[in-house]
């Protein structure tokens, strides 16, 4: 599976796309949520048996999921409690 662009640049692109800044204005960088180099080779290795089923981590207040292909989904992650809100 080779690829032209990085899996790790592909996040970065996405979730800035999405939050509608350039790359380079995210902060923190990707490289705090996950160790970019790891995953960048996990996905170019030409062995696919090396290749995970998913990888999943958080960046940004987004669950990042990259299946086995090399596809990334970002999810907004919907907070477990809010204090704001009370139960009736």
């Amino acid at each position: 599976m080779q690829r032209t662009q990085s899996l790790s640049l592909k996040v970065v692109e996405k979730i800035s796309e999405r939050e509608g800044i350039e790359p380079e204005e995210l902060h923190p960088p990707i490289h705090d949520a996950i160790n970019t180099d790891a995953l960048d080779s996990l996905y170019q290795a030409s062995d696919s048996g090396r290749t995970p089923s998913t990888v999943e981590f958080v960046y940004r207040g987004y669950t990042v999921t990259v299946d086995s292909t090399g596809d990334v989904d970002i999810e907004e992650r919907i907070a477990a409690f809010d204090p704001d809100k009370t139960a009736v």
